[in-house]
């Protein structure tokens, strides 16, 4: 099948740039000396998380319990579910477990580490846990100087579960856009982490595990010292808000929406393609940062972008699609319908969750069909 032949709009993964997103993020974990732990709640997909895998990759991390048991049943078996869990999800745990997934989950308080503990008790199960840490004000966690860090420890002692470590993610770096701050930031996120870890320790504590992570801050910290393990995951495809921030160019992004010219309204320079919100998402990302790309950046079949040209508006299944500017009153003569274009996605991560599957496209322009999933 050629791209001609799809049915628009489709979710396309460009395989040899995904390979190379690959290599580099972990090359750069070989280079500092610490795992790597991908989060691969941005594909959900078997296909890419094996690539990732077989670069060296050592577990990964999973935004849902439904995506641990996708991942476990594909055959991966170390598993960190990185979202503070709630008590309606313990039986939902308590299965993996039992069927031999080694899964670590998540708290940031003594209620949370209770009912955890509780429930292990019940169920003559010792639950691995890490303790989240706050390193960057950006959502939850518990402060690395707090003294509920150590409440939290010495209620997860008594039993029913075990400290497994202490694990951070400093979304905040996806506000930057400067070498120098990102470089602080991670360095930010590393300190506050291994201090976290420290503190515990000194109080007599077991904490192995000292996990860091965002793509940002793991493509921009000159040390990890005292850090474990890394987490980052919209590394894999990047995105329009990864290149705002600086960690990729437009060459980098292997993930993009293909659609199809269905209109045009020639009067205001506007495309109308098959490609709206429910292809692309709502997601504005890159609205707040140094350059709006809209819903998506416009770019040619073969992919190149097209400079100036980009989703300016959607509706659900209607994408619009104008030159930044000045309009381009000859807009239906450059593209005509029946005229296929890729949009470059603002967030990759929300994007991919619009489509059942990925057509995943060779360096010989051959394509495969990648399914991904959905739920919680």
């Amino acid at each position: 099948m050629k791209l001609s032949d799809l049915s628009t709009p489709a979710a396309l993964v460009d395989i040899e740039r995904m390979e190379r997103n690959i290599l580099r993020m972990q090359s750069r974990m070989n280079s500092l000396g610490v795992n790597f732990r991908p989060h691969v709640k941005t594909s959900k997909c078997v296909e890419v998380t094996q690539a990732q895998i077989k670069a060296g990759a050592r577990g990964i991390t999973v935004s849902t319990l439904k995506e641990a048991e996708q991942f476990f049943a594909a055959g991966i078996t170390d598993i960190l579910y990185a979202v503070g869990i709630t008590a309606n999800k313990f039986p939902q745990a308590l299965a993996l477990l039992r069927k031999g997934c080694d899964l670590k989950i998540l708290t940031d308080s003594v209620q949370s580490a209770a009912a955890i503990s509780a429930f292990g008790i019940a169920n003559d199960i010792r639950f691995k846990v890490m303790i989240e840490i706050d390193t960057d004000d950006h959502r939850s966690g518990i402060k690395p100087d707090s003294p509920q860090l150590l409440e939290v420890a010495q209620v997860l002692a008594a039993g029913g579960a075990e400290l497994y470590g202490v694990m951070t993610h400093a979304g905040s770096s996806y506000d930057l856009n400067t070498p120098d701050a990102l470089e602080k930031m991670a360095e930010q996120e590393r300190s506050g982490c291994v201090r976290a870890a420290e503190r515990l320790r000194e109080a007599g504590f077991q904490c192995p595990v000292v996990s860091v992570g965002s793509t940002p801050t793991a493509l921009s910290a000159r040390s990890l010292e005292g850090v474990t393990e890394v987490r980052a995951g919209v590394y894999v495809f990047f995105d329009l808000v990864m290149h705002n921030v600086g960690v990729c160019t437009t060459d980098d992004i292997a993930l993009s929406v293909l659609t199809t010219v269905i209109g045009h309204q020639e009067e205001k320079g506007w495309v109308i393609v098959d490609a709206g919100w429910m292809a692309m998402s709502r997601d504005r990302g890159t609205q707040k940062q140094t350059t709006d790309f809209g819903y998506g950046q416009v770019c040619a079949a073969d992919g190149a972008p097209l400079a100036g040209y980009m989703m300016t508006g959607a509706n659900q299944e209607h994408g619009i699609i104008s030159r930044h500017g000045e309009p381009d009153l000859a807009i239906a003569t450059r593209f005509p319908v029946g005229t296929q274009l890729r949009l470059l996605p603002n967030h990759a991560c929300a994007t991919a969750a619009q489509f059942p599957e990925y057509q995943a496209l060779t360096a010989q322009q051959n394509l495969q069909t990648w399914p991904r999933f959905y739920g919680w």
